[in-house]
């Protein structure tokens, strides 16, 4: 259930970027924020707990990091 929000707001927002990129950069912003509020939570578990509670939401935020960038990448490249 959470890896299919995560790929949905990944979607979003990388579609959001191709059509209006300064637009899209709140929503990631926002988004970023609260997986990485989950992963400080998770990461207080103490020790290899803490790393394995962390890491999902670690990984989820550089997803949506990464198609946010993608779509606005491969809006630059565009000839219009």
């Amino acid at each position: 259930m959470i890896i299919a929000a995560v790929v949905g707001v990944c979607v979003v927002l990388a579609v959001l970027a191709f059509l209006v990129p300064r637009l899209s950069r709140h929503p990631e912003r926002g988004t970023q924020r609260s997986l990485g509020a989950g992963a400080r939570t998770g990461g207080k578990a103490p020790g290899f707990l803490g790393k394995l509670l962390s890491k999902p939401f670690r990984t989820s935020s550089r997803a949506v990091g990464r198609s946010g960038s993608a779509g606005r990448r491969t809006r630059g490249r565009m000839p219009f």
